[in-house]
């Protein structure tokens, strides 16, 4: 008959427990880790399809419409006075807080200038900016009653309410059209309308193709502006009317 084994000693049984305890946090950390590594990868995976995307949209936008051009016949104007022999041209992501920040400078230019020179909006949605694109097509659908400039504002305005989050912005803007007392079956139709859509992929497809590679971008009769603060604008926008 076998002999029954005799117990550990307790500092072997310590030894042993300890052993385990590090095999168990051990193999917590390595699926901790396994876990992070996938969602960074679903992550990068998420954000280059996005991209991709984004970027094959303005492609074929681009190619419908042809060469670019810094001012289409459906660009938006702001101010259009009929002797203006300026024209001042943004391209604007309505989440972007760089073109939030130029937004009071941009409004006070147009009450400056708003009877001698051109201002034209147009959309450079970013991709990673999570809401810009529903800010956008909220904007267009509301310009289709007639109010896109008060959206416009509504946008920059309430910016820091909605913007640089990952939760999608729909019921904002809704209720944003709802207070302009906008047609709502109408702005809902033209919100998700995919023509919608192509039009501010249209704008972004021109602004790419002009060398935009981010927002607020400036042009001034036709030439990129870089303006070392926005305080520069006026000055930039003078010499423009000194040399017209």
């Amino acid at each position: 008959m076998s002999k029954p084994r005799a117990p550990l000693p307790r500092n072997a049984r310590r030894r042993a427990v300890a052993e385990l305890e590090r095999r168990k946090r051990q193999a917590a950390i390595q699926r901790n880790i396994i876990i992070s590594l996938s969602l960074l990868v679903t992550t990068a995976v998420v954000i280059g399809i996005v991209v991709v995307v984004g970027g094959a949209i303005r492609d074929r936008q681009a190619a419908e419409a042809g060469p670019a051009e810094l001012v289409r016949p459906n660009s938006v104007y702001l101010n259009r006075p009929p002797e203006a022999k300026v024209t001042v041209v943004e391209f604007l992501d309505f989440e972007c807080e760089a073109c939030g920040a130029l937004y009071p400078t941009m409004e006070q230019a147009r009450q400056t200038y708003g009877d001698r020179v051109n201002f034209v909006a147009r959309y450079f949605p970013v991709p990673s900016h999570f809401n810009a694109m529903r800010a956008a097509r909220a904007v267009e659908a509301a310009g289709q009653q007639g109010k896109w400039e008060q959206m416009y504002q509504k946008m920059y305005q309430t910016q820091t309410e909605w913007a640089e989050q990952q939760v999608p912005a729909d019921d904002t803007f809704r209720g944003f059209a709802r207070d302009l007392g906008l047609d709502m079956a109408a702005w809902e139709a033209a919100y998700n309308d995919p023509a919608t859509e192509q039009r501010i992929a249209a704008d972004a497809a021109d602004g790419e193709a002009l060398g935009v590679q981010g927002t607020p971008t400036i042009f001034i009769d036709g030439r990129q502006v870089e303006l070392q603060s926005f305080a520069e604008l006026p000055a930039a926008i003078d010499r423009a009317l000194a040399a017209a």
